[in-house]
């Protein structure tokens, strides 16, 4: 393997100092580690010196490890590497527990974290241990091949507690370690910045400022958008080239591209919602929304696809014909025009030429996936951790640098607390948006230590909430609406993630991370729900996690497959909602949906046709995120060129296996990363929160902007969809503006 070559360093991304607040106390904290090192333990050489506490494996089975490992890792030590990866535990790192104290203290609601406590408490009264463990005998006292065999256990317990703390803490477990691990990314090679493409400077943009103060700062507009991510770019560009008045408030914090792609640790932190933490409450579903200046539009994957016809006939048929006019084509084509949308130009990686060549092999209609690069090729394998070439077109390098060009004003560090109202001939108009301002710090806002903190009242004639399907229907409840649609209608496109290991390198990090997609599965019902195959990131943190356990050894010889393996993801167009609802303690976001087994169903057809597809490739092996699912691992005498191709009898056994099973959610990891329909656009406020202006109905003046006025899954990746709907209503809204401005309504003011 070529030595990779790092081109340029970003700029440092600081993060608050470790909460000090008690989560755990010490005894807690001892059975947590000690259950940490049982998932991801030291395993030492059988004759080598002993290792305190290591998980005891043969000499044979040290002896293939240790063989394995050092034949693929790349550098000039690859002994010395294998030797400390091995040796390596959760707890031998110091950042480990930090990472699990800022994951608790900061992005765990109460009742998670007093779930988990109580756990860690029982395990150490003797009556509490013999019921969870089955011996008086404290967990971290017991030797590790004993505490393997009790965390294996509460998989399947008859307790669900238990079987919750199980899903908790080894996903908990092994995302933390894969962000913090010393020895991981030089294992599997993978390096700290992509090893090509250029850094460039962005859009320079400003926000306002705030003098220390204890009343209230008061400012006029015409429109103020709270929320900067895909829907509120394009309403802020529309409305500020039309003439008016802009102001857009983030709660969170411009980066520029020299800080991207930031490392694993200050990206999860500093760029998505809840430090990409956000489960359902059921604890099955994984939830990325990205939290930053720009939205999910700076943190997502290029991918560019427009409201297929099915979907857009579906939306015409429940009271909303504008799906069916040219006129939404006409907003599709005009959003994809500014971003340089474009499937020429494309330079497919590994895992996207696997999934074209496969899908030609077994007749799938794979074909590629428009990206927003401007019409060039991009090499977006770290986009997650923000785009180091701008070369990806989303909000901050089109529709919010358009806005400013145009006169929009920004303010980052803005949390809404609530849109204020007038009353006007018995109803409620909206008249502006009250929050909090946060001033940047050494943190870049981030801690608030050292801030100016000052309330802010915007005062404007429109209100435009694009906070994102998360946090959009809260804003809206916390603002007094009483309409019970609100927060109900989420739709999140759930998907089981899957891994093919493959004789040869992937590197499936490197190039553009989804430039393909398998349509042959998005319509099993004919009613238009059914699961797209595309492939997925590879940064370590975000797709290694999502795979099962068994022991420390076999998770650790997984891992260090990265290199050869290619990601598979089903996207589902689900047809059972849930529900975002505050969380009672905090207001926090609380996400209440279970994957229904009528999607389950669905994503089995998509795991058999992406595992059809790894084989015909030549993968050795298949893993999925569903732990009933067992792996599919190629016998050693079948060649990786099999003339049988799909037809062999071992492959459909396996086959047979696999559609007997239910994918239960609590033996699965789900992943989410589109949010869409909890604030829905209907005909009718009995089913819907906005109309088809996207004015929330029983208010005038207030308007969402975002995924959540979905009336359904959209099937496809959200944003074109997002912002072509946003396209629509903001012109509309930006001519309701002149129309006001015509009949004598006076200007706003800053």
């Amino acid at each position: 393997m070529t030595e990779q070559v790092v081109a340029y360093t970003p700029l440092e991304v600081a993060i608050p100092p470790v909460p000090t607040q008690e989560i755990f106390n010490e005894l807690q904290w001892r059975t947590l580690l000690a259950l940490a090192d049982t998932v991801i333990p030291a395993i030492g050489n059988p004759s080598g010196p002993k290792i305190r506490g290591a998980k005891r494996v043969t000499q044979a089975e040290y002896d293939a490890a240790f063989k394995d490992l050092t034949a693929k890792i790349p550098g000039p030590d690859p002994k010395a590497l294998a030797k400390e990866y091995l040796e390596e535990s959760a707890s031998s790192n110091p950042q480990f527990r930090d990472g699990i104290q800022r994951l608790f203290a900061n992005f765990v609601h109460e009742e998670g974290r007093n779930g988990i406590s109580f756990i860690l408490s029982a395990l150490n009264t003797r009556a509490g241990s013999l019921i969870l463990t089955g011996s008086m005998t404290s967990i971290q006292n017991q030797p590790l091949s004993v505490r393997e065999n009790i965390f294996r256990g509460w998989e399947t317990s008859r307790l669900p507690p238990l079987r919750s703390v199980y899903r908790a803490l080894q996903g908990i477990f092994k995302r933390t370690w894969t962000t913090f691990s010393p020895t991981l990314c030089p294992v599997i090679g993978f390096p700290r910045v992509p090893v090509h493409g250029n850094a460039e400077e962005g859009f320079p943009y400003t926000f306002l400022q705030f003098p220390p103060g204890d009343e209230p700062e008061i400012i006029e507009t015409d429109v103020v958008i709270v929320g900067s991510g895909c829907g509120a770019g394009v309403a802020a560009k529309n409305l500020a080239e039309a003439g008016h008045k802009v102001i857009v408030v983030e709660k969170s914090y411009q980066y520029s591209s020299r800080h991207f792609p930031m490392g694993f640790n200050e990206g999860l932190n500093s760029l998505f919602e809840s430090g990409a933490a956000t489960s359902t409450d059921d604890g099955c579903m994984g939830i990325f929304a990205g939290s930053t200046w720009g939205g999910g539009g700076t943190v997502n994957w290029s991918a560019s696809l427009q409201t297929q016809g099915y979907v857009r006939q579906e939306w015409a048929n429940a009271g909303l014909p504008f799906f069916t006019s040219f006129e939404y084509q006409k907003a599709l084509d005009r959003v994809c025009e500014r971003m340089g949308v474009s499937a020429e130009h494309q330079d497919h990686n590994a895992q996207n030429r696997m999934l074209l060549e496969g899908s030609r092999k077994l007749g799938y209609s794979a074909r590629p996936v428009p990206q927003n690069t401007g019409g060039h090729p991009h090499y977006c394998g770290h986009c997650t951790m923000g785009c180091h070439s701008t070369g990806k077109k989303g909000p901050t390098e089109s529709w919010l640098a358009d806005a400013a060009n145009a006169g929009a004003t920004f303010v980052e560090g803005f949390r809404a607390d609530k849109v204020l109202f007038n009353e006007k001939n018995g109803g409620r108009v909206a008249s502006g948006v009250e929050g909090t301002w946060t001033s940047r710090d050494s943190y870049l806002g981030l801690s608030s230590e050292g801030a100016i903190k000052r309330k802010v009242i915007i005062k404007a004639k429109k209100v435009v909430v694009s906070c994102g399907s998360l946090q959009s229907p809260l804003l809206l409840l916390r603002s007094g609406l009483k309409n019970s649609q609100i927060g109900r209608n989420l739709y999140l496109h759930p998907v089981i993630v899957a891994g093919a290991v493959f004789d040869e390198d992937f590197r499936s990090w490197e190039g553009a991370c989804l430039t393909t997609v398998v349509n042959d599965f998005e319509n099993l019902d004919g009613k238009g729900h059914g699961v797209k195959i595309e492939t997925v990131t590879m940064l370590p943190p975000a797709f290694l996690p999502a795979f099962g356990w068994k022991d420390g050894l076999e998770f650790k010889q997984f891992v260090a497959k990265l290199p050869r393996m290619a990601g598979f993801i089903t996207l589902t167009k689900d047809r059972n909602p849930g529900r975002v609802y505050p969380d009672p303690s905090d207001g926090r976001c609380r996400v209440d949906y279970t994957v229904s087994s009528f999607d389950r169903k669905n994503m089995i057809e998509a795991i058999a046709a992406s595992a059809k597809i790894a084989y015909v490739s030549g993968a050795r092996e298949f893993h999925t995120s569903c732990r009933e699912i067992p792996p599919f691992i190629r016998p050693a005498n079948v060649d990786v060129n099999d003339p049988e191709g799909t037809n062999n009898p071992i492959f459909q056994a396996w086959l047979e296996e696999l559609r007997r099973k239910t994918v239960s959610p609590e033996r699965t990891v789900f992943a989410c990363a589109h949010q869409m329909g909890s604030c829905r656009m209907g005909k009718s406020p009995r089913s819907s929160v906005v109309d088809a202006d996207g004015q929330v109905w029983g208010t005038q003046g207030l308007y969402v902007m975002d995924a959540s006025v979905f009336p359904s899954a959209s099937g496809v990746n959200p944003m074109v969809t997002n912002m072509a709907i946003t396209d629509w209503t903001s012109r509309g809204l930006a001519k309701e503006l002149e129309k006001e401005k015509s009949q004598g309504t006076p200007v706003a003011r800053l």
